[in-house]
């Protein structure tokens, strides 16, 4: 089931809300959080049923763990109970995501003929392994106090965060399930929370989508590319992931506001950042957390010396490129992202003596060539864009890039102002606005988050809050998936 769905938005989110709030209202609130771990479990088994065994016996195996920790003791049974743990939830991970990808490369390298199984991949298991082996550490050293097996369940399962994030700790999310303020309906929060839907799915309907529309046209068509058009397709799909991804976080914290759940930012405006490190600091934040913590930390972070934290950066890059997807396109990306900010730590003098607005031309720059092999289905298909894009072949701009951003509300509305000659005569005019206006949001303009904040359900807000609601409502007959969903 998706965010941006009429059966997600007119059915399954005011159901859940209403009678999670419902029954906590007759004050069952043990039913109550079996109602909304149901409503989670159906979201999921939404997509594929045949899955959803996948992810109860993760949640079964993991919390076992969890138990045995509190019996076993210390020393060698609970480090060996650990690395049980670990093992298994990597190696579901790697079977599912992974298993093809090794074989296709070792038939290449041996010249085997091994079979591919053709997986598919479970949605959002990617997330909600990560969660759990976050969990399972955390309860080895010992700092997770008694949950029970029905809120351990939630905490894996939460629909809000379940398929693309944020990858949320236990300390963030299971004590809010416990506090008795938060069952209670908030009008605030159901105000906030509907500003915040409402801008994610705007964003989702109405920008990425248009912007994913032109770049979906240039990655297919990429040997037909001239330089212009190939720009376009670079910053249509640099514009399109931002709002993409922005749009899920946006909703998503915007779904948790509702039933009074409070999840970690995981989106903060990642285009303003200065250097490499700091777009890190605010893209997919959770996500960075996680390695942060578990990865980079544990093995020796910045501790050990100059060459020890080049490595150990370079680590977590290559791993987090992977875990993006099975393919060399995205262990190219991360480690090209892990290089600069190798580069970034090793000479912060140089970076720190160059003025602001050139670190930024830098960093955007690098982040723009980056997302095409990111995007690309191999590296030979981002080398020929970016090749396009440098190629002097300076020729039109390809129509099928230019109707991407023909939206039939522009041009009803246009019709209704008479400006439906302008409009259909100067389509480019309008293209190059597209563009500069989401460039403008994106660099100048407050985020959603920090626009929540001073939210203050006035005049204006509402009245934006129900125009970009209804605009995307209206939106959606031509459904899309978030483009996490893939990983």
């Amino acid at each position: 089931m998706l965010f941006n769905s009429y059966l997600f938005i007119l059915f399954f989110l005011p159901v859940t809300v209403a009678g999670y709030f419902l029954l906590n209202g007759l004050k069952w609130h043990r039913p109550a959080e079996l109602f909304l771990l149901g409503m989670s479990l159906w979201f999921y088994a939404y997509f594929n049923v045949s899955y959803l065994p996948l992810m109860l016996f993760s949640i079964v195996f993991n919390y076992g763990i969890y138990r045995l920790f509190g019996i076993c003791g210390s020393g060698a049974r609970r480090k060996g109970l650990l690395l049980t743990g670990i093992v298994c939830n990597l190696g579901v991970l790697f079977y599912f995501k992974y298993y093809d990808f090794f074989v296709e490369n070792v038939n290449a390298l041996f010249r085997t003929d091994m079979a591919l199984k053709g997986i598919l991949l479970p949605l959002g298991i990617s997330f909600f392994t990560f969660q759990q082996l976050s969990f399972v550490i955390d309860a080895y050293r010992g700092e997770i106090p008694d949950y029970s097996f029905l809120r351990y369940a939630l905490f894996v399962s939460f629909f809000p965060q379940l398929i693309a994030g944020p990858i949320v700790t236990h300390d963030e999310l299971v004590p809010q399930f416990a506090d008795a303020d938060k069952r209670r309906v908030d009008w605030r929060n159901l105000s906030q929370g509907l500003y915040m839907f409402s801008m994610g799915l705007a964003k989702k309907a109405l920008v990425a989508d248009m912007f994913g529309n032109a770049a979906n046209w240039g990655f297919a068509h990429y040997l037909e590319l001239n330089a212009p058009n190939a720009w376009l397709t670079i910053l249509a799909y640099t514009i399109q992931i931002y709002f993409d991804f922005s749009g899920y976080c946006d909703m998503a914290i915007g779904i948790g506001k509702f039933l009074n759940i409070d999840l970690p930012v995981n989106f903060h405006s990642p285009y303003k950042a200065l250097t490499i490190t700091e777009f890190w600091e605010r893209w997919h934040m959770t996500l960075t957390r996680f390695f942060t913590r578990y990865v980079y930390i544990p093995l020796g972070g910045n501790r050990k010396g100059t060459a020890r934290m080049c490595l150990n950066t370079m680590i977590v890059f290559l791993t987090s490129g992977l875990w993006h997807g099975a393919n060399w396109t995205f262990v190219l990306w991360g480690g090209a992202h892990g290089v600069f900010c190798v580069a970034v730590k090793v000479f912060e003098g140089f970076f720190k003596g160059l003025h602001p607005a050139l670190n930024w031309l830098v960093t955007f720059s690098f982040v723009n060539v980056m997302w095409v092999f990111f995007r690309a289905d191999s590296i030979l298909q981002a080398l020929v864009i970016l090749k396009r894009a440098v190629c002097l072949n300076m020729g039109a701009i390809d129509t099928n890039i230019i109707q991407a951003f023909q939206l039939k509300e522009i041009q009803y509305l246009a019709g209704r102002l008479g400006l439906d000659g302008l409009y259909r005569d100067f389509p480019q005019v309008w293209m190059a606005g597209c563009f500069a206006c989401a460039l403008a949001v994106l660099l100048g303009k407050r985020n959603s988050h920090e626009r929540m904040e001073r939210f203050s359900a006035g005049v204006s807000e509402s009245a934006l809050t129900a125009l970009l609601m209804v605009w995307g409502i209206f939106s959606l007959s031509g459904i899309s998936t978030f483009l996490y969903f893939n990983f």
